[in-house]
């Protein structure tokens, strides 16, 4: 049985998404990997404190409050088989479990800007986990180092399709707990 997951894309407009854009150029540069149509699971490597863009690692992202509020984005949906799937859920949960041991690959960020992998322990960027997460689970192979994978080398994936574009908050309404999720994009029932 075919399922699917989700790679959001996004701007939040924040001054550490600021800086990066400086440097990329592209208008999207955070990626998270979601489990369901709805947002309700995403996943990325980031800030833990909303005041704090320095102190990052795994999270566990609401999508509906914080910087997400005002963020632009894209999501784009990957069509993977039910084993795929549990492969994905199961891959990201080991990681969740020792979330305390990982932390935001901030030197990784360097070796991507001067175009040199720098491959750390228990270290990811937010691209390079959502890359890991494929490649970990033997759904894209990819030809470049992860540590050199950015969200607009996402969006060239072929595999992906391009299900949603604007704002998360357009995508979301009425009161931050119901979606409005394209029919196109819910599961089969």
């Amino acid at each position: 049985m075919e399922k699917k997951v989700y790679i959001l894309l996004s701007d939040t407009g924040s001054f550490f998404t600021k800086l990066i854009k400086l440097f990329t150029k592209k208008r999207y540069n955070h990626a998270s990997i979601s489990l369901d149509a709805a947002l309700s699971d995403v996943y990325s490597f980031g800030r833990k404190k909303a005041g704090n863009p320095f102190v990052g690692g795994f999270v566990k992202e609401d999508v509906k409050q914080g910087l997400f509020t005002q963020a632009d984005c894209a999501i784009y949906a990957l069509s993977v088989t039910e084993f795929q799937f549990n492969q994905m859920k199961s891959f990201i949960q080991e990681i969740e479990s020792e979330k305390e041991s990982y932390r935001y690959n901030f030197l990784g960020l360097f070796g991507f800007i001067i175009k040199r992998p720098i491959k750390r322990e228990k270290a990811l960027f937010c691209s390079q986990f959502v890359a890991s997460v494929l490649k970990g689970c033997h759904i894209i192979q990819f030809e470049q180092p992860l540590s050199l994978i950015a969200p607009c080398d996402l969006q060239e994936l072929s595999e992906l399709k391009l299900v949603y574009e604007g704002t998360l908050k357009a995508y979301h309404k009425g009161t931050g707990e119901v979606w409005n999720v394209p029919a196109s994009m819910m599961p089969a029932k």
